[in-house]
């Protein structure tokens, strides 16, 4: 299965944030997404997700040699900041979600051993959301993602909000999912992207960029994404 991206691009008035962006993400991988603020890291997740109409370009999944356009079932996009209904208890919101999902979602567990895999608390599951911290707001947000199975996973900054143990527990999660999916992770943290990471792209004046394996252990590598981190906020 493969993901391919040809040609995307996107502008917003002056600003062209996407310039013929092209690649092609594989699945069994996690991609880092590097780029600084501004290089428009969410606007492409937010193109491939179709909330943002591109401008001209394609975005197509392959399944065993055939090609055909993304559908919304394709896509699990975990957002920077959660958004979660925050009037439901977590069992309250895996029920619900479930409940409209029923016919798409297989190998069904319970909801507690839902919650069990996130390693949410058992007196925290019948709380209301909206007494949720930011990090378990976004624990949620990417179990339901996870339930839902996509082919293809966007991580937009999903764990800068958990501390040291529980990210942790999230990156030996998504080392555990990716065989089944493709999943492209966005970040400005260098650190991060090296230790969970199989492949680094970089976005940078509007183009998808690959940094090879083998070089990612010399300067001129890190030196290479040091300077397409430095910037302004994200479009």
């Amino acid at each position: 299965m493969k993901l391919i991206v040809n040609r995307l691009r996107k502008k917003f008035e002056a600003k062209e944030v996407l310039k013929d962006a092209t690649f092609t993400f594989e699945q069994g991988k996690i991609y880092g997404l590097i780029g600084r603020n501004g290089a428009g890291k969410t606007t492409f997740f937010n193109c491939l997700n179709d909330d943002i109409k591109v401008d001209s370009g394609t975005y197509e999944i392959e399944v065993n040699g055939i090609d055909r356009p993304l559908t919304a079932e394709d896509i699990g996009y975990v957002l920077s900041t959660p958004v979660v209904p925050e009037f439901l208890t977590a069992r309250e919101f895996l029920k619900f979600f479930l409940d409209i999902n029923k016919d798409r979602i297989q190998a069904k567990k319970t909801i507690d051993e839902y919650l069990d895999l996130m390693l949410i608390a058992e007196d925290d599951r019948d709380k209301l959301l909206k007494d949720y911290s930011h990090g378990m707001k976004n624990k949620m947000q990417m179990l339901v993602s996870i339930i839902a199975n996509p082919a293809i996973l966007l991580l937009d900054e999903p764990l800068t909000s958990f501390d040291v143990v529980v990210a942790d527990e999230m990156k030996q999660l998504l080392r555990q999912l990716k065989k089944d999916h493709i999943i492209i992770f966005s970040t400005h943290i260098m650190e991060l992207a090296l230790d969970l990471c199989d492949e680094i792209v970089i976005l940078n004046n509007g183009v998808l960029e690959e940094v090879q394996k083998e070089n990612r252990d010399n300067n001129q590598f890190k030196d290479k994404i040091i300077a397409a981190l430095k910037g302004e906020e994200d479009v």
